[in-house]
């Protein structure tokens, strides 16, 4: 099975130690882990800011760089949901066949490999935020919830209104500004009510604007990537 790793704009940027986490958890699983170096924007910048001619190259991009793995893996649930839900509208012809072998990594671990329990340790209390791409485009249901219920030492708290946008949304949170800040003063206030130690999303996009108003309330709750929470075993945490 060849497995590549599309890292996302966001993750190589400012959160590279999500990608590393991806590359650990699979490779203790059993998969080679390819990393193509031409790999660039998915184009969900331009393609949901109106500039979807600019998009066009970046999904023929995409397809060329991947040809010949059988599944790529992405650490985001809004980047997954750019390629297979608007790469069949901005060139379906040149794009399907990585489309049919994108997967977001709670898809790939559950659908693909069969597994839920990976083997992690986190011995720490964590609430769930379902990010929206995640929870409306893809479909992801209780995959992240079943992977985090299987770690050991986790305690997994209900959070209230899960299913509220966070407030991001990409250009959304700069075009919207006030409204963005309100949402996510909701949502932070609702983790904090949890008491959880640590936040979990399948998008660091999200986690950053949690992050961002988690910190400016003064919270000790911390942002953590799906990803970084499977990763970590007892081995590694003594």
């Amino acid at each position: 099975m060849r497995v590549a790793l599309f890292i996302t704009c966001i993750n190589d940027t400012l959160y590279p130690g999500t990608g590393q986490a991806v590359v650990t958890l699979l490779e203790r699983l059993g998969i080679e882990v390819g990393f193509p170096g031409g790999q660039s924007c998915c184009g969900q910048p331009q393609f949901n800011t109106g500039y979807r001619k600019e998009a066009v190259p970046l999904a023929r991009r995409y397809a060329d760089v991947f040809r010949g793995y059988d599944h790529i893996v992405v650490p985001s649930g809004s980047c997954a949901a750019m390629v297979r839900d608007n790469y069949p509208r901005i060139d379906a012809e040149a794009t399907a066949g990585s489309v049919a072998r994108t997967y977001e990594l709670t898809e790939f671990l559950v659908d693909v490999l069969g597994v839920t329990d990976v083997g992690a340790y986190y011995p720490h209390t964590v609430t769930y935020h379902p990010t929206c791409h995640g929870l409306r485009m893809l479909g992801l249901g209780d995959r992240p919830r079943r992977l985090l219920e299987a770690v050991r030492g986790l305690r997994l708290v209900e959070l209230e209104g899960a299913e509220e946008c966070c407030g991001f949304g990409g250009t959304f949170a700069v075009k919207n500004a006030d409204v963005s800040a309100a949402m996510g003063a909701d949502k932070a206030r609702h983790i904090e009510e949890t008491g959880a130690e640590a936040v979990c999303t399948v998008d660091n996009s999200c986690l950053m604007h949690i992050g961002g108003t988690l910190t400016r309330r003064g919270s000790a709750t911390r942002p953590v990537h799906i990803a970084e929470i499977l990763a970590g075993t007892e081995e590694a945490a003594l």
